[in-house]
């Protein structure tokens, strides 16, 4: 079975991968298998580690932008109660960007009266639709009348989140969030082409 070759990924790429620190081979494997040899324009990782009652659960996602295709790479840890029972799963999805729908960058800056430009805020949340994974947001429907006691039914929203990242200066370092806007720019700008 021919393996991937995780050399075809640019040296920045693959040095983000390790600084993530976790499944780093793993992950360069099935980012580049996905990527298949094209040229790679822009790319985002982010890891993240949350706690629950159980375990500590690590997740990195990679965001690759080629010329044509947005690749999104994730791998996380799961536990099993059985003897040898961690282990990995890797996924990888690839998507035209012809589909993508949507690039929302929601920003968090400290002080915005004294902000004078450049975004070096606290955190970004960048969300990203291209239509997999749909929200549905309900609220029960009223009527102009305070005393009304009818059932209006509901209404509600319908919103697209494919995926959505949040990096803070606190937890990922300035670097990482100056890296996210980067990326964010990047596909933005090449939405509609």
């Amino acid at each position: 079975m021919p393996q991937p070759d995780s050399m075809t990924l640019p040296q920045a790429l693959r040095e983000d991968i390790e600084h993530a620190g976790y499944l780093p081979a793993l992950v360069t494997d099935v980012v580049a298998t996905a990527v298949a040899g094209d040229e790679i324009v822009g790319h985002l990782v982010h890891q993240e580690t949350t706690l629950d009652e159980e375990a500590v659960r690590r997740h990195v996602t990679v965001l690759v932008l080629t010329p044509q295709r947005l690749v999104i790479g994730h791998a996380d840890d799961h536990e099993t109660g059985e003897p040898q029972g961690h282990f990995a799963t890797a996924t990888t999805e690839t998507v035209p960007l012809s589909a993508v729908r949507g690039v929302m960058m929601t920003h968090v800056l400290p002080d915005p009266a004294s902000y004078t430009g450049g975004l070096s805020g606290r955190a970004l949340t960048l969300t990203l639709g291209w239509g997999t994974v749909s929200r549905l947001d309900l609220v029960p429907a009223v009527c102009a009348d305070p005393t009304c006691e009818g059932d209006h039914g509901y209404e509600g929203t319908v919103a697209s989140d494919d995926i959505s990242l949040r990096i803070t200066a606190e937890a990922d370092g300035p670097e990482a969030l100056s890296r996210a806007i980067d990326f964010a720019r990047q596909l933005s700008a090449r939405l509609g082409r």
